[in-house]
């Protein structure tokens, strides 16, 4: 197992979307995947690896994660929100030194951004995200440390860890990144490029 987990947090029910957002198509440089496919890919890349948290029989979003080296956790946890889904990741992956939290609905994250917080939490951070060297926006992927290992566990519910990093902002890491995409969700298709 990596020293440091990619939890990719693929469980929301997409309802401002209209339709399987995850499984839409989108276009990233010349390719053009699954949104989810995208973010996991970003995730592999720039950390070595990622674990999907799905809903239980989301067969073909299972399909398209596993086809870019995706590990899969279907959890019904999915079903009580962001927090639940979270938690069950922190759960299946409790010997990680470390876990970045990415969501899948973030395709455009760079590769490298989830380099610079395995960094970060390698070198000893508690909390790391990156921050947008112009426009100052914190974002995603967010890494935490094992030593919140017991809090990550403890979340439920549609809130992710947004309590968890305003109860140690003191301790967060910043990273300045030039990367655009650690604050584009896309939550409806006009928000497909």
């Amino acid at each position: 197992m990596p020293d440091v987990r990619v939890l990719l947090l693929c469980g929301g029910r997409a309802s401002r979307f209209g339709s399987d957002k995850l499984l839409a198509s989108v276009k990233r440089g010349s390719e053009t995947l699954p949104m989810a496919a995208l973010s996991a890919r970003g995730a592999i890349v720039g950390a070595g690896n990622a674990l999907a948290v799905i809903p239980p029989g989301a067969e073909k979003l299972r399909e398209v994660l596993a086809r870019v080296g995706c590990d899969i956790l279907e959890s019904a946890a999915t079903a009580r929100g962001i927090g639940a889904s979270l938690a069950a990741g922190v759960a299946r992956s409790r010997d990680a030194v470390g876990w970045i939290v990415a969501l899948g609905d973030m395709p455009f994250i760079e590769a490298s951004t989830f380099a610079s917080v395995l960094q970060a939490l390698r070198a000893g951070a508690l909390i790391a995200a990156p921050v947008h060297r112009t426009t100052n926006a914190r974002g995603h992927p967010v890494g935490f440390s094992r030593r919140l290992h017991d809090e990550l566990l403890a979340l439920d519910g549609d809130e992710g860890a947004r309590s968890i990093i305003q109860s140690h902002r003191d301790d967060v890491v910043l990273i300045p990144v030039g990367d655009e995409g650690i604050t584009m969700d896309i939550d409806t298709p006009r928000d497909l490029p």
